[in-house]
């Protein structure tokens, strides 16, 4: 028995394969060790729905306003509106705010600003359209 133990921890085939495992666990350990990158936040995936929205809101919303916090083009910045949607008119939800805003223009102007949206954009969103923009402003939290 000593003799094949001997053969065996001797041999260059064995000798090799000691080798290879060896580097094997040192490339492991290599790899486990260091600071872990941070991973990117989280971003949620729009529903087709809402993503629709957006393809129409960057078509007919978005040369005059922007969905970036400070950032004013024409009409206020729409970041954020889904949250204070909720909260504009007492006794109303987010959703029906956002859609009386678009259907009537005038109904909550923001202070500050003119009633400069155009009254014809309501009746040229398909139903399907302004469905859609008003689910991707409800993702602007």
């Amino acid at each position: 028995m000593s003799k094949l133990l001997n053969y065996s921890i001797t041999s260059p085939q064995m000798s090799v394969r000691l080798k290879h495992f060896l580097i094997l666990c040192l490339l492991v350990l290599v790899a486990c060790g260091g600071e872990a990158e941070s991973a990117p936040p989280f971003l949620p995936t729009l529903s087709p729905q809402a993503q629709l929205g957006k393809q129409v809101f960057s078509r007919d919303c978005g040369a005059c306003h922007s969905t970036s916090q400070d950032t004013i083009i024409v009409g206020p910045s729409l970041a954020g509106i889904a949250s204070l949607a909720e909260t504009r008119v007492d006794g109303q939800d987010a959703y029906t705010y956002l859609l009386t805003s678009v259907m009537q223009p005038e109904a909550y102007l923001v202070e500050g600003y003119e009633n400069l949206m155009p009254a014809s954009l309501s009746k040229q969103l398909t139903g399907e359209e302004l469905d859609a923009v008003i689910a991707y402003l409800q993702t602007l939290k």
